[in-house]
């Protein structure tokens, strides 16, 4: 059967091929010549969410380029001019390390002995060394995309423009004070992003104690003759315990041995307590909510007046069921939280906002003051009693 096709050779040279292809392009000018065709076109514009050219191009940035030039591509096929600009990322604790490891310092305070504008310099040449190499995976891959007005983040007109953002978000009454929970390296002394955490080394299985903890009661009907058994993996928040989280459906039981009586989740007493304890009394979670107890150390203030309410803009809530017309003690009182469980523990949380997202939720909504004692390189202020100057990890034994 003859047809008006050409005869397929019977071995196709596949990387010659990809080479005379590109080459057309390439004297074709087709990828401008597709943005002329279409000056007069509605346009749709992409920027490309920036590579980092301190270290070679890898297969992870082809797969992440495939599936950006999908877009700008089927916009195209849909009669859009869509302008594609290249950029380069030059800033991040990833740029920073390696720049720090190239000269053998580790820390904020090594980086300040070297030099800051040094090592700025060294940083600001270590994100330009691959971008050949990045330039040429461009070609290669057939990835679209502007790459001779390509922005760089670190230059003085891309960050005015982020500074212009965050004045426009401002103005329109959208910008707030607020704490927030963030992962945090003592070493370099800031917060880190959930990329940089989950590079290789950002996770470790470790080994941590748990220890419970009585809270006495100082009002409520279990005043003065109970405690609230709390326990916890992470000790050292202990200095700036703030509130204790009961599940407010949960069931409650308060049990005694004849010497002491304790407060827990009635689905862990055997588990917790167990052979010699006896249970006086049920209750339920949210019967306690604003009962007050002594905390476990008086090491940190909390000043008269402490209290706060949630950010003006925050979306911020009081748990469904509370109370809102409540004692308004500073801190160190029974508040209701959802995510309370009885998987495991005695079914009351310790609460530490400045150390944990459901504790900072959770406290924020009850107005309650966020207590930091732990300075940005990780150890405690020296004015701690107890555990004054301790690596916060050391103050857990």
């Amino acid at each position: 059967m003859t047809t008006g096709y050409p005869v397929v050779p019977p071995q196709v040279d596949l990387a010659n091929l990809e080479h005379e292809v590109l080459a057309f392009w390439r004297e074709d000018d087709t990828f401008a010549e597709s943005l002329r065709r279409r000056a007069d076109a509605p346009r749709w514009t992409f920027y490309e969410g920036p590579p980092t050219a301190n270290g070679r191009p890898g297969t992870h940035h082809v797969e992440a380029r495939v599936f950006k030039d999908v877009f700008p591509r089927f916009k195209s096929m849909q009669g859009f001019r869509v302008d594609r600009k290249a950029g380069w990322d030059c800033q991040g604790l990833h740029v920073e390390v390696g720049v720090e490891k190239e000269l053998g310092v580790s820390g904020k305070q090594a980086i300040e002995a070297f030099g800051i504008a040094e090592f700025n310099a060294r940083c600001r040449e270590s994100v330009q060394r691959s971008t050949a190499e990045f330039e040429q995976l461009t070609q290669r891959m057939a990835y679209w995309v502007d790459m001779s007005q390509a922005y760089r983040t670190m230059d003085a007109s891309y960050i005015q423009s982020v500074w212009w953002s965050l004045k426009e978000i401002y103005d329109k009454g959208l910008l707030y004070e607020a704490h927030r929970i963030s992962p945090y390296c003592p070493r370099c002394e800031t917060a880190l992003s959930d990329h940089e955490l989950g590079q290789p080394g950002g996770y470790e299985t470790v080994v941590d104690p748990s220890v419970y903890v009585r809270f006495p009661l100082t009002s409520g009907q279990l005043a003065g003759h109970a405690a609230l058994l709390v326990w916890t993996t992470t000790p050292w928040t202990l200095v700036s315990n703030t509130a204790v989280a009961v599940n407010p459906d949960v069931e409650y039981v308060v049990a005694t041995d004849g010497s002491e009586t304790l407060v827990v989740a009635a689905q862990l007493f055997d588990t917790v307590l167990g052979e010699g304890w006896t249970i006086e009394s049920r209750l339920s979670g949210r019967s306690m909510e604003f009962w007050t107890y002594q905390r476990p150390f008086e090491l940190v203030s909390f000043p008269k007046g402490s209290r706060v309410q949630s950010p003006k803009g925050s979306r911020v809530q009081s748990p469904k069921g509370s109370r809102v017309q409540s004692p308004k003690p500073e801190a160190h009182f029974v508040v209701l939280g959802d995510y309370v469980t009885t998987d495991d523990g005695t079914g009351l949380v310790h609460q530490s906002p400045a150390f944990g997202a459901d504790d900072m939720a959770i406290c924020t909504a009850y107005g309650l003051p966020v207590v930091n004692p732990v300075r940005r390189d990780g150890h405690f202020e020296d004015s701690v009693g107890l555990v004054g100057g301790q690596f916060f990890k050391h103050a857990d034994t």
